[in-house]
């Protein structure tokens, strides 16, 4: 069961290395790397939850999307850059330079093997940027190589018809919506007797800066939160993943479809 929550067939590892070879259109082939984290997700959640949500929503697009899109995942690159957690006991984080160095050199060997696009798959908040430094890079070393730097909650989802305002805003780490997709995903390793409500704390009030908006300021979880959640993980219910996990499945068949059809613009 290396696979996990992907489709078998769809697996790049399952594949042998003469399948590959003789695999056609491989410039329109979407390769897909899922990066997660290992890192604190409050006294509730496995340190695992931002891999798992990579994995199961991958997992489950790739079983909806239709058979004649070439589409394969790679095994899920498990720890990000999780410095901001550090205080924490059990997060594992990469410096920077790392994960941009291991991701350099995954898509370089992609490229070797004739596949032309890669989508890097990217489900911990902490580390957008560097999949957007990493997708830069590579295209402008090999102008034919298209490299899609997704986060994976940017895709068409239903969390405003689930989610409060207040969870929507300041729910971003272990909160509702990650607690009630692990729900979903892996059950058994939730703890919801151990779930708590905690906000952020400390906030500027009438202020143009925030955390996660358009003029951010650093900072580090233990400044914020005490427990290690920032949102109200009491709320969370199986129900609501499954929706959660349902709809936003369905924006990545949408954005792997899309990514099938792209052709890199040209003058």
């Amino acid at each position: 069961m290396m696979h996990g929550f992907i489709p078998p067939f769809r697996y790049f590892p399952y594949l042998t290395w003469t399948e590959i070879q003789a695999m056609s259109d491989k410039e329109n082939t979407v390769i897909i790397q899922p990066v997660g984290a290992i890192e604190q997700h409050g006294p509730h959640l496995p340190i695992i939850v931002d891999s798992a949500i990579a994995m199961g929503v991958l997992g489950k697009a790739l079983e909806k999307l239709d058979l004649y899109i070439p589409a394969y995942a790679l095994p899920c690159l498990y720890y990000g850059k999780s410095n901001e957690h550090w205080h924490f006991p059990g997060t594992i984080t990469l410096t920077a330079q790392t994960l941009i160095s291991v991701l350099m050199e995954m898509a370089e060997s992609i490229y070797r093997s004739g596949f032309r696009k890669l989508v890097l798959m990217n489900a911990h908040g902490g580390q957008p940027q560097i999949m957007e430094i990493v997708a830069r890079d590579l295209h402008q070393k090999y102008e034919d190589f298209s490299v899609f730097p997704f986060f994976a909650w940017r895709v068409p989802h239903i969390a405003r018809e689930l989610f409060t305002p207040q969870e929507l805003e300041y729910g971003i780490h272990a909160g509702d919506a990650e607690t009630s997709i692990l729900l979903s995903l892996l059950p058994d390793q939730v703890k919801m007797e151990k779930a708590v409500k905690e906000y952020p704390q400390g906030l500027p009030e009438d202020s143009l800066l925030s955390m996660e908006g358009k003029l951010p300021f650093a900072w580090l979880t233990k400044e914020l939160t005490q427990s290690g959640v920032m949102g109200d993980a009491t709320t969370a219910t199986k129900e609501k993943g499954d929706r959660l996990l349902e709809s936003v499945s369905n924006g990545w068949v949408q954005a792997i479809q899309d990514v099938y059809k792209f052709r890199q613009p040209k003058i």
